[in-house]
């Protein structure tokens, strides 16, 4: 379908999703927020898709004969409207594929806490992070103050929460707030060939260590690695490892079904 506030694309079992509200520094409002729901679940139903990457369009201005370029993965939320987005970051913190956020320029607010939902963090050595709600009498409200503290420990996550601050990407990836730190023009090829390492994975290995690791951390050990059995047991039962040991065995490239 056609979107307004988001363009979509798919390739090679990797989709794309670019918030495309350049002239706003893709804030997130109620019109992006729903049209991104939507998305993630066109792309949930998509078996052909295994890996998702999120990123923003830049803003361009003509300004004294030259072009003038602000990037932005998103300014967060955009607060002329009241958004109701914090559903559609709980379902991007639950999605069983993948996420990859690539973060060229400013990520902050809700930018930043869309981006702590993913699975990975990739951004540019001239990107700006940050939660600066409190600059404005409130707090980050969708898993901000939740995520950081996982993230990067609890004293530097207070730091940046109560102080308002922005931090570099070479800051950010000091801390461990992002994965990987690389210049402007390498990201996007950085990030695609990561996706494609991914993308060329079992994908119901993929949704099963991603749903194992995520239930585990939030459980005892124990209870962690019963989980772990049960997908190891659920795995061994499928055409995919069928097919893994298929391919090794005959030393060629698995052709994975998802089955």
């Amino acid at each position: 379908m056609a979107y307004e506030t988001i363009l979509m694309e798919k390739h090679d079992h990797v989709a794309r999703i670019t918030f495309n509200r350049p002239q706003r520094l893709n804030a997130i409002n109620s019109t992006l927020g729903l049209e991104l729901k939507e998305a993630l679940q066109e792309l949930a139903d998509d078996e052909q898709v295994r890996v998702l990457v999120l990123t923003g369009n830049p803003r361009i201005r003509e300004k004294e004969g030259h072009q003038e370029i602000k990037h932005c993965f998103s300014a967060g939320w955009d607060m002329s409207e009241s958004t109701p987005v914090e559903p559609v970051v709980e379902m991007l913190a639950a999605y069983e594929k993948p996420v990859i956020a690539m973060i060229n320029g400013f990520a902050l607010g809700g930018g930043c806490e869309i981006a702590l939902a993913c699975d990975f963090i990739f951004a540019s050595d001239n990107s700006e992070i940050g939660l600066p709600e409190i600059n404005r009498g409130l707090l980050p409200g969708w898993g901000g103050t939740q995520r950081l503290p996982r993230r990067i420990g609890i004293s530097r996550a207070k730091w940046m929460i109560l102080s308002g601050e922005t931090v570099s990407g070479s800051e950010a990836k000091e801390i461990g707030l992002v994965d990987q730190l690389v210049s402007r023009e390498a990201l996007d090829k950085t990030v695609s060939d990561f996706a494609a390492v991914l993308a060329g994975k079992p994908p119901l290995g993929l949704k099963k260590i991603k749903e194992v690791i995520n239930r585990g951390s939030d459980s005892d050990l124990q209870t962690g690695l019963q989980l772990e059995q049960e997908a190891l047991g659920f795995l061994l039962q499928t055409e995919d490892f069928q097919e893994g040991i298929a391919a090794f065995m005959e030393k060629r490239v698995p052709e994975w079904k998802g089955r």
